[in-house]
């Protein structure tokens, strides 16, 4: 924690005037790439992948947690549902945090890199956990329905691979993290309480989705939450966290 606040004072102590779109995007691109090159290198070991998702699923179930199979089979009872969800889960995540980066970058610039460094920060340490624990999502051990694969008629994922993701990069569960993160902007920037509370309505639909469709255990969820909000609260000043509780209470 002590090494991240020390990167967050080094990147907030740059004048703002050197923000530039083009550096920016070409910032964004260069850590997206070895993003998903890492979750690739992490699905070797299908059997090491299944081993540890039974063990988040053993203690999921000794914490009263392990609600995927009910939602799960509850989502495939509907395929108009299930074509829903796939298209929030294999679209989503990819364009709507480009979208609310360049919001804050466009709507707030000052607040723009420190958030922007929060969710490089709790990413990086994602990947971390891709390649020293790799997990299997429920959609691998039996009893669930894979249900990217079930629509993938409507979709442009194959049947092959969930959307042509990684396999065994469950755990933590960036879905979540990054729709928290946008959650976590979008509230700052929103002006009216009530568009305040929507934008985590958006966190909240993801980890449904992302459960609900076999792709994530619950503690990935978690996990991937508590990642963003340990960054965000690391690299964000208090200061700008402040208006957003002022508003909500006058």
């Amino acid at each position: 924690m002590t090494d991240i606040r020390a990167i967050g004072r080094f990147v907030l102590n740059q004048p703002h005037t050197t923000l530039s779109w083009k550096r920016e995007l070409a910032l964004v691109i260069a850590f997206l790439v070895p993003y998903d090159l890492i979750r690739l290198a992490a699905a070797n070991d299908r059997d090491v992948g299944v081993r540890h998702a039974r063990d988040v699923l053993g203690l999921e179930h000794h914490l009263g947690l392990d609600v995927e199979r009910a939602l799960n089979h509850a989502l495939a009872a509907h395929h108009a549902l299930e074509a829903a969800a796939g298209f929030w889960y294999a679209g989503l995540h990819y364009l709507v945090t480009p979208a609310v980066l360049i919001l804050l970058y466009r709507r707030a610039p000052e607040r723009y890199q420190r958030a922007r460094l929060a969710l490089m920060a709790a990413t990086a340490v994602a990947l971390g956990g891709y390649l020293l624990f790799p997990t299997a999502p429920p959609r691998f051990l039996p009893g669930y329905v894979d249900t990217m694969v079930a629509t993938a008629d409507v979709g442009w994922w194959t049947t092959n691979a969930s959307a042509g993701l990684n396999e065994l990069a469950a755990m933590p569960s960036m879905h979540v993290g990054w729709a928290l993160w946008c959650a976590l902007v979008l509230s700052g920037l929103a002006r009216r309480p009530l568009l305040k509370a929507l934008a985590f309505a958006y966190p909240a639909i993801t980890t449904l989705v992302v459960v609900a469709t076999a792709n994530h255990w619950v503690l990935d969820a978690v996990a991937g939450a508590a990642l963003v909000l340990g960054a965000w609260r690391a690299l964000t000043p208090h200061p700008e966290r402040q208006p957003v509780y002022v508003a909500m209470s006058g």
